[in-house]
């Protein structure tokens, strides 16, 4: 998914992290903006209103923080995907 051109003066390219030729792309100031943080939410469940969607994944980190207030829009439940041994519980594998 394309980057929509309001959002990116609220992401900032940090170079050479955490290695050297790895460009991180840093989502904080757009979670610090409460409106900004809205509309991206609102933009990602826009393209997809029209599926019939039960589950919405989040990869940790940052998927946990978009994907499940995606989910809630969507009245859909959230998977977090984590590294194995990170949760506590039974797990789901595959």
């Amino acid at each position: 998914m394309a980057t929509s051109e309001w959002m990116l003066p609220f992401l900032r390219d940090i170079n050479d992290y955490p290695v050297e030729g790895v460009t991180f792309r840093d989502i904080t100031p757009l979670l610090g903006d409460a409106s900004a943080f809205g509309r991206a939410i609102d933009d990602l469940v826009t393209c997809v209103h029209d599926e019939q969607i039960s589950r919405v994944v989040g990869v940790e980190a940052r998927g946990f923080i978009l994907a499940a207030p995606v989910a809630y829009r969507l009245r859909a439940g959230f998977v977090p995907v984590r590294k194995p041994g990170k949760l506590p519980w039974a797990v789901a594998r595959e």
